[in-house]
């Protein structure tokens, strides 16, 4: 087999679910010069039975033991990576027929190393939703800080940046947002409006269960990088009204389930 040019990551933890589907959606692509990476992290369910069951040479199977954070997981998967260009799906997310045939032409054609696109989000396996959002190219962090618009699912950048450049391991939820608002002060990024992928909302999202630890990581980050976003006089409004959102779910959450509810 040739060398891939993309490397699909797809970190898998009890994804039993919806894996076959997301990995249907990836075998069915109408670009084939691809290889997917995928990270089984400890799961306990049928998610290894259910990967085992395709025959694709293109497909290459890693495991861990003992459960890591989901971004130090997705940095151990990149390192495996063979392509090229480096494209993220998740076990429960799917990807429309030509994402990377339209992504691979235009990342080539135009010389650069990040392109990203809109999605469309799926609730609760029944109604299909187009959003509109505000997706800006360039040196767009002002425009994320105010309005983060990057999904994981869409991406496709070039493998080099992860040579200087990886994932925060300590983050569970917020790892993508923290590392493509850092990527965007130095990399220029192109958005494509066409949606190319679908988002899953439901009530297992990981993001969902742990409000807490949402809110908890973007709290951390804001302390964390409060010196780099006052020097260069990011607005971080948006960024605290996200987590003020977070904390009036948890106690809403709290006061449901004080009354039985």
């Amino acid at each position: 087999m040739k060398k891939p040019e993309v490397s699909i990551i797809m970190n898998c933890f009890n994804g039993e679910k919806y894996l076959a589907k997301s990995l249907k959606s990836i075998i069915n692509q109408s670009y084939k010069n691809w290889e997917l990476i995928f990270w089984n992290n400890s799961s306990t369910d049928k998610s290894k039975k259910i990967f085992k069951t395709i025959k694709d040479k293109r497909f290459r199977y890693f495991e861990n033991k003992k459960f890591k954070k989901l971004y130090d997981v997705r940095n151990l998967a990149i390192k495996k990576a063979k392509g090229n260009y480096i494209s993220f799906l998740d076990t429960d997310d799917l990807w429309v027929k030509k994402k990377l045939e339209i992504q691979t032409k235009i990342i080539k054609e135009k010389k650069l190393n990040f392109v990203y696109s809109n999605f469309y989000t799926i609730y609760n396996d029944k109604t299909t939703s187009l959003l509109k959002r505000s997706l800006p190219s360039g040196n767009i962090t002002k425009q994320l800080l105010k309005n983060y618009s990057i999904g994981i699912l869409t991406v496709l950048m070039s493998k080099k940046i992860f040579s200087k450049n990886k994932f925060n391991k300590r983050y569970n939820i917020i790892g993508d947002f923290d590392y493509f608002i850092r990527l965007s002060s130095t990399t220029e990024m192109f958005a494509i409006r066409k949606a190319l992928a679908f988002y899953r909302s439901h009530s297992s999202n990981f993001s969902k269960i742990k409000l807490k630890m949402y809110s908890d990581e973007l709290n951390e980050w804001l302390k964390n990088n409060n010196k780099w976003l006052k020097s260069n006089n990011y607005d971080t409004t948006n960024i605290n009204i996200w987590r003020y959102k977070l904390i009036i779910k948890i106690i809403v959450k709290k006061i449901l389930n004080f009354i039985g509810f």
